[in-house]
């Protein structure tokens, strides 16, 4: 090993792991790259613009809401989904320059 090789800490492994593991569905990458080319989005227009049960969104929702990797901001009845971090859409970024 050289001097200038960096081993990142087990925190920060474990972090990186954990917020892979919440993305690593096809539904959810779907989600992010939606969310990376637009404004917020609700449930309704989330289902409807993946084709998807209304239900299936918001447990994929869910899950990224958990894991700290979407946002979420109610105004009026309707909740607003956003990408929290733009290291999100960074891995975004490299998941479709990898499919290609």
């Amino acid at each position: 090993m050289t001097d200038s090789f960096e081993l990142l800490d087990i925190d920060a492994l474990n972090e990186a792991s954990e917020m892979l593991k919440a993305m690593a569905h096809p539904l959810r990458i779907a989600i992010l790259r939606l969310l990376k080319a637009g404004k917020p989005l609700t449930v309704s227009e989330i289902h409807e613009l993946l084709s998807i049960e209304q239900s299936a969104a918001s447990h994929h929702l869910g899950i990224l809401k958990t894991r700290g990797i979407v946002c979420a901001k109610r105004k009026g009845k309707n909740i607003y989904y956003t990408i929290s971090h733009e290291r999100i859409s960074n891995v975004i970024d490299c998941i479709q320059k990898c499919r290609r």
